[in-house]
């Protein structure tokens, strides 16, 4: 049932109110030269059929979005020790790969 004083929003209404509050997207060129730079700066792991078999188990046994299994998937079979992300709970240890939270977890800044 309808309240006749309850205020209205327009279409227009809402639809500002939602793209004003969105984070303008990065042009292609700015996203181009992003890349880049992580390419430079970072090693780069390819996925695997091992690694997409993998995270299925990941998904099954740590009930893990797909992924997500999947990044935790690609860090255990190339013996990367810790991954850096806020989607898993921070300090968690699953068969051998860390998770911490870059965010909230101010010990990797006395590494």
């Amino acid at each position: 049932m309808e309240r006749p004083n309850a205020p209205k929003i327009g279409e227009g209404a809402l639809r500002l109110a939602t793209t004003r509050t969105r984070r303008l997207l990065l042009t292609p060129a700015e996203a181009l030269v992003r890349m880049r730079n992580y390419l430079a700066a970072c090693h780069v792991v390819d996925i695997t059929r091992l690694i997409t078999l993998e995270a299925i188990r990941g998904v099954e046994t740590h009930h893990f979005g797909f992924w997500d299994a999947q990044i935790w998937a690609t860090a255990r079979l190339n013996q990367i020790e810790e991954v850096y992300s806020e989607d898993f709970a921070s300090g968690a240890i699953v068969e051998g790969v860390r998770f911490t939270n870059p965010f909230t977890d101010d010990r990797i800044f006395d590494r």
